[in-house]
């Protein structure tokens, strides 16, 4: 039997505010649209970010005072002890994880041998988040190179659909990534594409434990990110956010570039989202960190700069 992990008052609060922002009595009309984020967003951001502090204890400190609400670890490969005594010491929840080494060994993988061990460190990484607090696990599924769309697909979707039993009894989602990947979007196409594919992959797992965390800035070269926003609806339960430039075709700090952050302010909206946004950028010091979150701010119409 697992142990659970109580949650701290602050991420109760966190989380139950997260809840009641999302219920369809508090939707705003059009007008108001820009503001609908404030109250209903929280920041987190990706543990390797922080590059200053020799303890953990002080990385969630440094990460607290830069302005976010949250940090996510890699998992597996976390001491539970440590993490529980640095949220406990700093009152920074840890909102979910990446599971570690996802790009190297695939549920996309031709081998069965090898789609075993990615099976196997998806439900550990379960079972650590859920120790630690967290409620979600963040998923690269594969990658195209392992074989046709089809085979791939169906490889990924019997070996990843193993852990929902464990994401079920445990409370925590398996949030798949939009990413440079091979899979579910053409990846020499243009800008006109959709996120028709990502839809009916998620479905096919029929399960409220599947979903997406969605990377705003990821798949801007490939399509509309307010419209890909649009169309997976429900199915985004978290966030991932950079900036990009199809201008230059890279990717740039959040808020610089040319992506319409405007439609997906308003976009967001529209699906009457409220949860977690994690940053995806390069970090630093605590400087660097107040500039992120600064910049998430603004790009979410957190403050009056947006």
């Amino acid at each position: 039997m697992i142990e659970s992990n109580l949650l701290s008052r602050r991420q109760f609060v966190l989380f139950a505010a997260a809840a009641a922002a999302s219920s369809p009595l508090l939707t705003r009309g059009a007008e108001s649209q820009d503001g609908y984020l404030k109250g209903r967003l929280y920041k987190t951001l990706k543990i390797g970010m922080v590059r200053t502090g020799k303890t953990l204890e002080e990385k969630f400190a440094t990460a607290k005072e830069a302005g976010f609400d949250g940090i996510e670890l890699n998992t597996p490969g976390i001491d539970v002890k440590e993490v529980r005594a640095a949220i406990k010491a700093t009152g920074l929840p840890v909102d979910g994880s990446v599971n570690a080494g996802h790009w190297n060994v695939r549920h996309t993988d031709p081998d069965p041998a090898v789609r075993k061990k990615a099976l196997e460190s998806l439900k550990e990484a379960l079972r650590q988040t859920h120790a630690v607090g967290g409620n979600s696990v963040l998923l690269v599924v594969g990658k195209g190179v392992d074989g046709p769309e089809e085979e791939i697909w169906k490889r990924s979707v019997e070996n990843i659909s193993q852990a929902i039993p464990v994401a079920a009894e445990l409370g925590i989602h398996i949030l798949v990534e939009n990413v440079w990947n091979q899979f579910c979007y053409d990846h020499e196409g243009d800008h006109t594409q959709t996120a028709d594919k990502f839809v009916k992959y998620i479905d096919e797992f029929d399960s409220p434990w599947v979903g997406m965390q969605f990377d705003i800035g990821n798949h801007w070269k490939y399509g509309s990110m307010g419209d890909w926003i649009r169309q997976l609806n429900k199915r985004v339960v978290k966030l991932d956010l950079k900036g990009f430039s199809r201008e230059m075709g890279k990717f740039t700090k959040i808020g610089e570039g040319d992506l319409d952050w405007a439609d997906v302010r308003k976009a967001l909206a529209e699906i009457q989202y409220a949860g977690w946004a994690a940053a995806e950028v390069a970090g630093g010091d605590l400087t660097r960190l107040k500039e992120v979150s600064a910049n998430m701010d603004r790009v979410f119409g957190l403050t009056s700069q947006a």
